[in-house]
């Protein structure tokens, strides 16, 4: 394997989708204490592509939230190969409700190629369960930090990323859809998926220099699952000094400042489009 810091975006995306790459679960176990998790909407059923629930983070209650791949065939069609449905984005709400209930912090794990896109998923609503968890999360009077750990793909993944700060695995990748997908779009050629990763500017790397996430966590060369104990480390550390930092903002400032984050976000997108 190249040295990470020469990686082009492909060879970055390979990496973010490898079947070794640590997943939400792991991450959980390894830096969270006592992790009880939640089942359930409370309206349809179990999405079984997001898991959630509330832990132990340095000695105070969290609630953690993650999006979750299998490591096989049968664990992917169990979890849906981490696409969540709209009963797994209402799960996900539900939680980040009680979070603001009880006054915990959320930590949120993106790692999905996409909300699921099957029929009954629009049946049951899709789209409105995105939308609402956007709405909710930018108005959810408690500190939010999501951390992209594998691919954060288009609305599936900003359904919980919009948090005070967003970080993203050195490996990782985070755009509007896949390259294969931008390629059959823009060129009518899904096979120009490489190129395309290089035009989307996926990486974190891209994406901290233009402001749209706040920081980028280093790997082990060869990526995470190579020592997820190195990466647990570093999450570990910046989750407390940042949580520590959210927590002494006065939650009308705490808001304020994710509005204007984000506002300048969409700002500087639209002016990229022009």
């Amino acid at each position: 394997m190249e040295n990470s810091k020469e990686l082009t975006p492909w060879q970055r995306l390979t990496i973010a989708r490898m079947l070794e790459r640590p997943t939400s679960l792991d991450y959980i176990d390894l830096i969270f204490d006592s992790f009880m998790e939640f089942h359930g909407d409370r309206a349809f059923g179990d999405d079984a592509a997001i898991v959630g629930g509330v832990a132990e983070f340095d000695g105070m209650p969290v609630t953690v939230i993650g999006q979750q791949k299998g490591r096989n065939t049968n664990e992917n069609i169990k979890r849906n190969f981490g696409m969540p449905s709209p009963e797994g984005y209402r799960k996900a709400l539900r939680l980040m409700k009680q979070a603001e209930k009880f006054n915990r912090p959320l930590i949120c794990f993106v790692d999905t190629s996409g909300a699921y896109c099957g029929v009954e998923a629009e049946e049951r609503g899709q789209g409105e369960a995105i939308a609402k968890n956007l709405l909710s999360m930018a108005n959810l009077k408690v500190p939010i930090i999501t951390i992209v750990i594998g691919e954060g793909g288009s609305g599936g993944a900003l359904a919980m990323a919009v948090a005070d700060e967003v970080w993203m695995l050195e490996n990782s990748v985070y755009s509007l859809l896949s390259p294969e997908g931008f390629a059959s779009i823009l060129w009518k050629d899904s096979s120009r998926a490489k190129e395309a990763a290089e035009v989307m500017k996926i990486t974190a790397a891209d994406l901290k220099g233009y402001g749209i996430i706040d920081k980028v966590i280093n790997e082990p060369e060869g990526g995470a699952q190579n020592d997820i104990n190195i990466v647990g480390s570093e999450i570990k550390e910046n989750l407390k000094e940042t949580i520590k930092k959210l927590l002494s903002n006065d939650i009308n400032e705490l808001l304020q400042n994710r509005y204007d984050k984000f506002r300048q976000i969409g700002k500087f997108i639209e002016n990229e489009d022009n």
